[in-house]
């Protein structure tokens, strides 16, 4: 019993520590070899361009964000409003915005069909070859759809490109460890993806398609609750190529409340323990062998989370046995600070965050002066609600959920109101 306890304590510290260094050089080879001094590639005709908004309940900034499509820079394209169901004005504003902008569509839905019908319903009457998915409180930069639609065009096999999103409303504390979040856990491991050749998920707030690429791979589906990983996976077991374009910058509105982060938290977890219980054929197919580490990596972060929630639950019931005088030596005490191994994590925590922020700090300046002091409650905050997260959602895909069911969607904790 011992020995087991050792073997998981090192598990506990050493995955960590060595996907964290993974990470760094991952993405500073991936930074040196396609960012660092490298020129957006200009293309001689530019395809036209559907612009998908799926949206629900958001009266508060589906005006803000339509108006600024007007100002990218990208020479033909459409915008479609999908008003999946909402119980607010979104449909009356969006119509409304129709009398101003030639370009903008507006489909309505009811009831209310989850986000993967409405971005269906969007692409099936888009024009265009390509497709771009953006959120309600998404504002793309001027030139984040070029950015985007150079990989489509000039490679046949790329079927999806995904943006680098970057937070806006920076004033709260979550506002602005968010900031070192997005850069040091998005922004650095799609980078090492990228270079280990599979992608785990696009981010579903940007995301440029080939639209023959999702027609042959169904389309989006509303049976998990993060379509967006998903129509990832059901891409690239289809062979086709999936990129990270970190050039083409957009800027989103993070939650600001605990119970918002938490809603978003918990749908991350839920959507990839299910993609992961819906895609698990994928190791009795050869084929399907560039898939499987990425897989792998996943269901491991997946255990060592288990593993350190019963790590330190046999510590505090250990713990407590002691104090009532049940057992006559107190448990020896996990890795967590100020144990030494704590202390290390740590210590490569802050050096990841570092490397995130220096290579984002070229996108948006004083990134890394400004906020990497807090990164610091990082840990403390986000990995304890990430764990507690992914417990639920095991439960939720495991036990709760034991039939399929259509996935309904309410609009997030968009923060504070945007001055964009």
């Amino acid at each position: 019993m011992k020995s087991l306890w050792v073997v998981l304590n090192y598990f506990v510290f050493l995955y960590p520590l060595y996907m964290s260094f993974v990470w760094c050089v991952g993405a500073l080879i991936f930074y040196y070899r396609r960012e660092h001094n490298n020129v957006l590639p200009e293309l001689p005709d530019y395809p036209f361009f559907s612009i998908i908004i799926p949206a629900h309940n958001e009266e508060e900034i589906i005006e803000k964000t339509v108006n600024s499509l007007q100002k990218i820079d990208y020479p033909a394209y459409e915008v479609i409003v999908v008003n999946d169901g909402s119980s607010d004005r979104t449909g009356q504003i969006a119509d409304e915005l129709t009398k101003r902008h030639s370009w903008l569509r507006v489909i309505h839905l009811s009831p209310n069909s989850g986000k993967a019908k409405a971005i269906n319903a969007g692409i099936i009457i888009s024009k265009s070859d390509f497709f771009l998915v953006i959120d309600a409180d998404c504002f793309l930069e001027r030139e984040a759809l070029k950015a985007m639609a150079w990989h489509l065009v000039k490679f046949p096999r790329v079927g999806a490109v995904t943006g680098n999103p970057r937070i806006i409303n920076k004033t709260s504390l979550l506002g602005k460890i968010q900031v070192g979040e997005y850069s040091s856990i998005i922004g650095l491991i799609k980078r090492t993806q990228r270079i280990l050749g599979k992608i785990l998920t696009v981010s579903g707030v940007i995301a440029a398609f080939r639209k023959e690429a999702v027609l042959q791979s169904g389309m989006f589906d509303s049976d998990t609750v993060t379509e967006d990983i998903d129509i990832t996976w059901k891409l690239e077991k289809r062979f086709w190529d999936v990129r990270f374009e970190p050039r083409a910058l957009c800027w989103i509105l993070a939650a600001e409340t605990l119970s918002g982060l938490w809603r978003q938290r918990l749908r991350w977890a839920q959507g990839g323990v299910e993609v992961v219980k819906k895609h698990f054929n994928i190791w009795f197919d050869w084929k399907q062998r560039r898939l499987w580490p990425v897989y792998l990596e996943y269901t491991i972060s997946i255990l060592w989370t288990f593993t350190l929630g019963f790590l330190v639950l046999s510590w505090i019931t250990g713990f407590g046995m002691y104090l009532f005088k049940i057992i006559p030596v107190a448990p020896k005490q996990p890795f967590i600070p100020p144990a030494w191994t704590g202390s290390i994590l740590a210590l490569m925590c802050l050096l990841q965050s570092f490397v995130s922020l220096y290579i984002d700090s070229h996108y948006e300046k004083g990134t890394l002066l400004r906020y990497y002091y807090w990164v610091i409650w990082y840990p403390f905050f986000y990995w304890l609600i990430s764990a507690v997260a992914i417990f639920f959602g095991v439960f939720n895909v495991f036990v709760k959920r034991a039939r399929k069911v259509t996935v309904t969607w309410q609009s997030p904790d968009r923060g504070l109101k945007s001055k964009k």
